[in-house]
């Protein structure tokens, strides 16, 4: 059964509301003047800003407001959920100060950036984002179980009846009605569709060659919905939809999601654990990995990172005004991946594993101020 006290749904609503909206009031506040900053203001408040990934925004949301308290409201973190394809296209436009994504940034779009700032782009991981299969299947309470072949024939338009014995065949105790499967999935560039198809891709050769995965593909059958919202809503609302969300948006939602056999052949239901567990491999130093279809034999197999974007020269940023501005970010970034990791399983998401924690580390030892290793400076002081 799916386990709805992981959560409070109160709580979970208005974290969830909050993140449609800008997590704060007003526009950016300027910093105040100080050697080498672009702009001056009398105000000592900084506004942080970012976009992107709709997945981890109930915890952004939880970790803005914890983090304007602790800074006794002079730092407010303003993060729209627009999701993983705006996040990207809003940080290499620079028009936010941090991107978030569900797909890391491609070899090409790295290149452009280091040639237009002459410093990295990095991929920092900050939770563990893992997509569910969410169902409304009138009279069906039990939650069900989907093998690989199950999911990909499903999501290909090869079963479109419930009652298909294929799926009664792993569920031989639920008594399917017999009704027609509607598809549904996201209509927005998104890394939630990234994870979802990199699995299908994974583990069906006839996927990857027809479909591939990405933030957006061409979709063999379904109805489109915009954001995890979206998608919850549509499935929702029509009796025998079969989508595909975030474990958070399914819990807040209170929908029924299945568990799914990994590649060890374990019935796994989706939990923060069996995430974390996913990610127990070996870390390339820019993280930049998928692990779908873990070998991990208590991994969940439909997981993948929500990363947060950032420069490595930060005054290569036109978002980021002043050095003031851009040592926040680095402090902010630093509390999301350390004391900020303690909201992570109170509201649904998996802890990062300490492998990701410390390239994170190593990542921020390399931001910059006008040179001036600041990440270095300011990570030695959180951590000392």
């Amino acid at each position: 059964m799916k386990r709805i006290k992981m959560i409070k749904s109160i709580q979970l609503f208005v974290l969830f509301s909050l993140s449609l909206l800008v997590v704060s009031c007003g526009g950016r506040s300027d910093s105040s003047s100080e050697t080498g900053s672009k702009k001056s203001s009398k105000s000592e408040r900084i506004t942080v800003l970012g976009a992107g990934a709709s997945f981890p925004a109930p915890l952004v949301t939880a970790m803005a407001d914890d983090y304007r308290d602790i800074t006794n409201n002079r730092v407010t973190v303003n993060y729209q959920s627009i999701g993983s394809g705006g996040g990207v296209r809003q940080f290499v436009e620079q028009t936010i100060m941090f991107g978030m994504t569900e797909a890391f940034l491609s070899d090409e779009v790295i290149a452009n950036i280091e040639q237009s700032t002459q410093g990295k782009a990095f991929n920092m991981p900050i939770t563990l984002a893992d997509v569910v299969a969410t169902y409304n299947i009138p009279g069906v309470d039990e939650q069900i179980v989907f093998n690989s072949e199950l999911l990909v024939n499903l999501f290909l338009g090869n079963i479109t009846s419930w009652d298909d014995p294929r799926i009664a065949e792993i569920n031989p105790d639920i008594d399917f009605p017999s009704i027609p499967v509607t598809i549904v999935h996201r209509s927005d560039g998104s890394g939630t569709t990234n994870i979802w198809t990199s699995y299908l891709s994974s583990v069906s050769k006839e996927w990857r060659d027809r479909i591939g995965f990405a933030t957006s593909v061409n979709w063999p059958v379904g109805v489109g919905g915009n954001g995890n919202e979206g998608v919850a809503g549509a499935v929702m609302n029509s009796p025998g939809a079969l989508g595909y969300n975030s474990l958070s948006y399914a819990l807040l939602n209170d929908m029924d999601y299945a568990a799914i056999i990994n590649s060890s052949g374990n019935i796994i239901e989706p939990s923060y654990e069996a995430t974390t567990a996913a990610a127990d491999i070996d870390l390339p130093a820019d993280t930049r990995v998928l692990f779908t279809n873990t070998p991990a034999p208590d991994g969940y197999p439909v997981a993948g990172f929500a990363w947060m974007l950032v420069y490595e020269n930060l005054e290569k940023n036109n978002a980021i005004n002043s050095r003031k501005e851009a040592v926040e970010l680095v402090k902010f970034l630093i509390w999301t991946i350390t004391d900020g990791q303690n909201l992570s399983e109170d509201l649904g998401y998996a802890r990062l594993p300490q492998a990701a924690v410390d390239r994170n580390f190593e990542m921020i030892r390399q931001i910059k101020w006008e040179g001036e290793k600041i990440g270095e400076e300011l990570l030695k002081a959180a951590i000392n």
